[in-house]
């Protein structure tokens, strides 16, 4: 069976590093599944998560020369909350509290992360108020908008 990108294979774990294990496909070739690969949440440690000649199934993602890039995360069935979030992030109710030691707003969400967009467009926002708060502080300071009493 040739392997090639997109295939979905069932290879041996051979070994565990820091930053991920290799594992061994038909035909006797050996990918790496990146520590990044190996779950859908943090992994800190890949030994707790797996072992050696543990049997899994991986999809190849690079094929580069000799070495061969595979996933057990994408092979994984996401969480019906991810799937929600993730298909519909304009969706996701959310409402600003204040925070208690200064006027920052932070924002909730109950249906999980908030996509980049709002995120940017809130910090722009409330960087705008923030430098127009402060141009009015300092211009009363100076006179007003920056012009210089000459005698």
């Amino acid at each position: 069976m040739s392997i090639e990108v997109g295939n979905v294979l069932e290879g041996t774990v051979t070994g565990i590093t820091n930053f991920g294990a290799f594992v061994e496909l038909p035909g006797g070739k050996v990918g790496l599944v990146h520590i990044s690969e190996v779950a859908d949440v943090y992994v800190k440690d890949v030994h707790d998560f797996l072992k050696e000649h543990d049997k899994v199934k991986v999809k190849v993602l690079t094929i580069d020369g000799n070495k061969i890039g595979l996933s057990i995360k994408q092979l994984q069935e996401k969480k019906p909350l991810q799937q929600a979030a993730v298909s519909k992030p304009h969706m996701a109710s959310t409402k600003f509290v204040p925070r208690k030691n200064n006027n920052d707003f932070r924002r909730q969400s109950s249906l999980g992360p908030v996509s980049f967009e709002d995120k940017l467009s809130r910090f722009l926002k409330d960087s705008d108020e923030k430098l127009t708060d402060l141009r009015k502080k300092t211009d009363s300071k100076r006179g007003g908008r920056g012009s210089r009493h000459y005698e």
